[in-house]
């Protein structure tokens, strides 16, 4: 069921993923698919006592009272003829009421308990951290500013109107429409697509002279 709930997480990441904003797939899906398991647990994590099945809810939510009723408030487990009466009352098998009644009287485990009594080793030892690592987000944060400082030069080579029209198409999140490009510089709706083509293609061209400038100073 965790699986499936990060497959719905991930789903939702390739739907909202943009990757002109320069982040990696794979980074920005983390994320969703993190929150989508989270969110199960915290909506199921009574399950985890309480069973799947109707048998074992209905044994859930009337063990503690018909134990009070029998007086079978013993520590560890039920005597046998308990375990019988209250299966018979209850409609179950003698083994759901026992496994039930040990499920509810077992302590929680935290985090921070050993592993073992004559060990050092804590529960959250074993989890396993998906988070990259300080040399992975450092490189990815170096790279993508080179490449906000690659596209910063490139704009320079741009006239305003040009810079203007490419930034409104382009480079918003809602891009404004031909039609009110072309109403704010008094020229056509087809003017204002060559404008915005051509300062894409000047755009292009010059990213890529600068990182073949910048490859060729390196070596």
């Amino acid at each position: 069921e965790l699986i499936s709930e990060g497959n719905v997480g991930m789903m939702q990441a390739v739907k909202r993923f943009d990757p002109d904003r320069g982040f990696r797939l794979a980074t920005y899906a983390m994320w969703w698919i993190r929150a989508a398991i989270q969110e199960y647990i915290l909506h199921s994590w009574s399950l985890v006592k309480m069973g799947t099945t109707a048998s074992q809810k209905k044994l859930f939510f009337n063990l503690r009272k018909l134990k009070g009723q029998l007086k079978a408030m013993e520590e560890g487990d039920l005597h046998p003829e308990n375990v019988s009466k209250i299966a018979e009352t209850l409609g179950v098998p003698e083994q759901d009421v026992v496994s039930m009644n040990r499920r509810l009287a077992a302590p929680d485990h935290s985090l921070n308990a050993p592993l073992r009594i004559d060990g050092d080793g804590e529960w959250q030892d074993w989890l396993v951290d998906d988070t990259e690592d300080q040399e992975s987000q450092l490189a990815e944060s170096e790279e993508l500013g080179k490449r906000r400082a690659l596209l910063k030069a490139a704009m320079a080579n741009l006239n305003d109107r040009e810079r203007r029209i490419l930034e409104e198409r382009r480079l918003k999140d809602n891009p404004t429409t031909l039609e009110d490009l072309s109403q704010e510089y008094g020229i056509s709706r087809e003017r204002v697509r060559q404008i915005e083509v051509r300062a894409f293609e000047k755009l292009q061209r010059a990213i890529r002279n600068a990182a073949i400038e910048e490859r060729l100073a390196i070596s």
